[in-house]
């Protein structure tokens, strides 16, 4: 019994050690791009698992796994280029060249969607253009807030203030 449990330990450690060395060599080769006003450029022979962007575009000529978003900035998915999941852009726009591919939904708020007819999108196409979405979006939130932080503070303050006696 004793032997049988010590082969099971072992075997259990070197399937745990496989495991890990995989993940490890896997994840150095597909990795995720994360840029804060810096283009991010996926040539035709890359591959990334996600790339998301402020402020700025992404161009993508290879392959993404996943989504492809960026906030403030552009996607330009081109020359054969692929993205497995969505693509989505708030403040920006979406430009698909021909024979590209979008395997998940393409999604753009406040910019504007152009898109040859031969590129292939698998999931919906939603597009909020204009300037007005984004008023909606980001500022019209920030308005009720600070109505809730002004009634808030009026409301401490009419509590808080001392009594005035009525005089006879």
């Amino acid at each position: 019994m004793k032997n049988c449990l010590r082969s099971l330990q072992i075997l259990s450690l070197c399937a745990l050690t496989c495991l890990g060395l995989s993940s490890t060599a896997f994840a150095a080769r597909v990795t995720d791009r994360t840029e804060f006003g810096h283009n991010i450029n996926v040539g035709p022979d890359e591959e990334v698992s996600e790339a998301t962007c402020f402020g700025c575009t992404i161009r993508v000529r290879g392959h993404v796994m996943g989504d492809a978003t960026a906030f403030g900035g552009s996607i330009i998915v081109e020359d054969h280029g692929k993205v497995n999941g969505d693509a989505i852009a708030f403040g920006g726009e979406i430009r698909l060249d021909k024979e590209v591919s979008v395997a998940g939904d393409v999604v753009v708020f406040g910019g504007r969607l152009r898109r040859d007819p031969a590129a292939s999108v698998g999931g919906e196409i939603t597009n909020f253009a204009g300037a007005g979405w984004m008023l909606v979006i980001f500022v019209l939130p920030l308005f009720f807030l600070g109505a809730v932080i002004a009634f808030i503070v009026w409301l401490v303050r009419r509590i808080t203030r001392p009594s005035v006696p009525a005089t006879a």
